[in-house]
């Protein structure tokens, strides 16, 4: 049984490497896509209140421009479970198809409160 999540954004203006900060086009941003990428990778880990999972590995390429008004669907699907280890493959494809960008997100499940009594504070 494959596992696998879809989520479907369409691209606005605060979604571009000019609002983002990652460039000065008003296209799909890479680390937007790479969010939403990592939002469907979320989005298929079905997870109990007390946990949640923390990315620790992220290798994609980002293949394509997408303007303003583009409609992104986002795909994860597992690859490997080891432990509490689970590795995916993503994708990106525009309204056409077309393949937008493409890789893999690997993602350890945590217990929410253990992981967050280490976060160091901030003086």
């Amino acid at each position: 049984m494959t596992q696998t999540a879809t989520v479907v954004h369409v691209v606005g203006p605060e979604h571009t490497a000019r609002a983002v900060g990652s460039g000065d086009l008003d296209v799909l941003g890479t680390p937007v896509v790479l969010a939403w990428l990592e939002e469907a990778t979320c989005a298929e880990l079905d997870l109990d209140a007390s946990q949640t999972s923390v990315g620790t590995r992220v290798e994609v390429q980002h293949l394509v421009a997408s303007a303003v008004g583009s409609t992104i669907t986002t795909r994860a699907t597992v690859t490997q479970r080891d432990g509490r280890m689970v590795i995916f493959d993503v994708a990106a494809h525009d309204q056409r198809g077309t393949l937008v960008a493409s890789g893999q997100v690997r993602r350890i499940v945590v217990d929410r409160e253990r992981f967050l009594s280490r976060v160091p504070a901030v003086d």
